[in-house]
């Protein structure tokens, strides 16, 4: 009989072990599959023709879309038709898709992200890797620019320009970069407009 209650009470730890040991197993979460969305822009960029958005309202999946926004500043979506999106932030664009979409659905929940800047671009012409435009991020500087791009081994350093129209005439900012890469003339250090041109000679 000692036996037997020994080896009762020896079955019901091992149970009870068991137990607490799946009970410590954290719970992984299930995968959903769903690519993260990078913004491209800051919360407080304005959106402007040819920017791509991704506008997701949650779980309503036929009204999530990545679309562009026309010449027209507007963007197409489902329900809605045409939304006026230029000249917005990200958050302001959401706010009005959601007063929009209340008619439709039950407290709408909608983000909006940039996934592409197109609206706004600089560009690079001369001796760097990349020629031709190119997205001009929020507060870009001249340095930004050149170092994205890339300057070949031929480029003048010392001869860089910015031309920019200013009051309806072009103008020309010198650029000594090899100064700017050593922390000297950082008045050199322009914040980019969009439609500069960076000549690298």
């Amino acid at each position: 009989m000692n036996r037997i209650w020994k080896a009762a009470v020896a079955t019901v730890l091992l149970s009870a072990g068991l137990a607490l040991a799946q009970d410590a197993t954290p719970t992984q979460p299930a995968a959903t599959g769903s690519p993260e969305i990078v913004s491209a822009a800051g919360a407080d960029y304005v959106i402007g023709p040819e920017d791509v958005l991704h506008v997701a309202v949650w779980k309503e999946g036929d009204l999530t879309a990545t679309l562009p926004v026309r010449p027209d500043g507007k963007i197409s979506l489902p329900l809605l038709n045409d939304v006026a999106a230029a000249g917005l932030t990200p958050m302001q664009l959401a706010d009005s898709i959601t007063e929009k979409l209340k008619k439709y659905v039950a407290s709408p929940r909608v983000t909006v992200v940039v996934t592409q800047i197109n609206s706004k671009r600089v560009y690079l012409v001369g001796e760097v890797g990349h020629t031709g435009a190119t997205p001009m991020l929020p507060n870009m500087t001249v340095l930004q620019a050149l170092s994205s791009a890339g300057l070949t081994q031929f480029a003048n350093t010392k001869k860089i320009y910015v031309m920019r129209m200013q009051n309806g005439k072009q103008v020309k900012l010198p650029v000594n970069y090899r100064k700017l890469v050593k922390g000297e003339m950082m008045d050199q250090n322009y914040l980019l407009q969009p439609g500069d041109t960076i000549v690298i000679p």
